[in-house]
């Protein structure tokens, strides 16, 4: 694993510019989106597998007809209501599979249809350990720490018990850590976590 700061250099050779595809992971609030903005901003394709889950679940979208009939009270209005999905999932590991297994497939389809037959680097945003895109990807995964986590899902507007269900739906960070093949630490300041993103780039760029 590198770390993005600081670096160990023995590892470069893992992430050579031959490295194009990165899924980009970790813990809800540790800020893979605002890592996600940052790699966009020096040239990267990024996608936002969230953003697609929410395609594939609105009234035409193709998950749309399983989960309204699968979870009827979520539908409000012919739409479905993800926050309301969200707080019986997140609550419930068996439905939340269930969910999953409905959803995936159109998400990670969608993503790979997209990428077909590019070759500039690219970066996903996938909240998952098993991130369904196949091989040829590297994991980048953000690490923070967990009250830090839990204050920014707080700051964001969520109920503290909430937000601490949805931590505990999600592996720990040690899992997380343990399927990097690069980790940049967001714990403090915009400004740290730039310098680890720019440092990252720098290694990576053909």
């Amino acid at each position: 694993m590198l770390e993005a700061q600081p670096y160990l250099e023995a590892t470069v050779a893992l992430v050579s510019g031959r490295v194009h595809r990165w899924v980009l992971s970790g813990g809800i609030g540790s800020g893979k989106s605002t890592v996600r903005r940052l790699l966009e901003e020096r040239g990267f394709l990024g996608i936002d597998a969230d953003s697609i889950g929410h395609e594939v679940l609105e009234p035409d979208g193709p998950a749309f007809p399983s989960v309204s009939q699968g979870w009827p009270q979520v539908v409000v209005d012919g739409t479905i209501d993800r926050k309301a999905l969200g707080r019986i999932v997140f609550g419930d590991p068996g439905q939340m599979r269930t969910l999953e297994a409905i959803t995936h497939p159109h998400i990670f389809g969608t993503i790979l249809t997209r990428l077909k037959d590019r070759d500039d680097p690219v970066v996903v945003e996938v909240p998952l350990i098993d991130h369904g895109l196949g091989a040829g990807w590297s994991r980048l995964i953000v690490d923070c720490e967990d009250t830090v986590r839990l204050e920014r899902l707080v700051d964001r507007g969520l109920d503290p018990l909430d937000a601490g269900a949805r931590m505990k739906a999600q592996p720990e960070r040690s899992r997380w850590l343990a399927v990097a093949d690069v980790v940049i630490p967001n714990h403090e300041a915009l400004e740290d976590v730039s310098r680890s993103v720019a440092r990252f780039v720098g290694f990576v760029e053909p």
